[in-house]
C-alpha cells in the first residue's frame, strides 16, 4: 500500500470536494454559510476507520477497493450509497 499516494490524493480529493469553501444554505428568514463535513479516514498500519465506523483490516476486499480508488484518484466508490448526488 504506498501511504504517500495515499495522502496526497486525499489532499487532491478534498479540494475537489470543497474543502476551506462555504456553501450558501437558505434558512428561513435568510441564509447562513455552511461548511461541507468531513468525511473521517484514519490510516492504521494494520487497517483503517472510515465515518467513525469499525475497524477495517487491509486484507479485507473492500477495504482494498476502497483504497485502490483512493490511489486511482477517484473518491471511493462505497461513497456512493452515502452521497448518491455526489460529494
Amino acid at each position: 500500500i504506498d501511504f504517500d499516494l495515499i495522502l496526497e490524493n486525499v489532499k487532491d480529493l478534498n479540494v475537489l470536494a470543497g474543502e476551506g469553501i462555504s456553501q450558501i444554505e437558505h434558512a428561513p428568514g435568510g441564509a447562513r454559510l455552511r461548511q461541507p463535513e468531513p468525511l473521517p479516514l484514519t490510516l492504521y498500519q494494520n487497517g483503517i476507520v472510515m465515518f467513525n465506523g469499525p475497524f477495517r483490516p487491509y486484507e479485507d476486499p473492500s477495504t482494498q477497493q476502497c483504497l485502490q480508488d483512493i490511489m486511482d484518484g477517484y473518491f471511493p466508490s462505497e461513497l456512493q450509497m452515502h452521497y448518491p448526488d455526489g460529494i
